[in-house]
């Protein structure tokens, strides 16, 4: 099981590196690229032709300003593209967002919030879980671990409530 993972730039990073930590936690390959829709395009292309070849079964792709990072290696791929928006500009990544949420029909690119690489980690796990018994067991104890702390939290909470704090 192999991610790629794809910014634009290397400030793209203290977005992503969660992204990356979580599929590490979950067994998960990693490839991590930096590389410019713009600037590198034929860098781009190369990576994702044979990104397939080299096991990635997901790419996720980040990308501030314009954004067209996500469309632009879904449009050299059939593998599934997950898009995060990076608030990188004044208008605190709506731009990269409607870049990204608006393909073109024939060429998706799932989107994520702005800054959500969490999240865009946790779906390209549950890709790879659709034909991994084990990875979806992982899944699940993860949602279950989210819940027990939802509770700790509840009872916390309400432990001070009770005492007048």
């Amino acid at each position: 099981m192999k991610v790629a993972i794809i910014m634009g730039s290397d400030s793209d990073w203290p977005v992503l590196e969660p992204a990356a930590k979580q599929l590490t936690e979950f067994g998960i390959e990693t490839e991590i690229l930096v590389a410019s829709a713009h600037r590198t395009p034929d860098k781009v292309h190369k990576f994702v032709a044979g990104a397939g070849e080299r096991g990635v079964k997901v790419i996720i792709a980040a990308a501030g300003a314009a954004a067209h990072l996500p469309g632009v290696i879904a449009s050299f791929t059939t593998l599934p593209v997950i898009g995060i928006p990076v608030n990188a500009t004044p208008l605190a990544g709506m731009d990269a967002l409607l870049s990204i949420v608006q393909m073109p029909a024939g060429i998706p690119v799932a989107t994520m919030a702005i800054n959500g690489a969490k999240n865009a980690a946790l779906f390209a796990a549950q890709i790879l879980a659709v034909h991994n018994t084990e990875l979806a067991e992982k899944l699940i104890v993860h949602r279950q671990v989210m819940a027990e702390e939802v509770e700790q939290k509840d009872a916390r909470l309400a432990e001070k409530l009770a005492a007048g704090n």
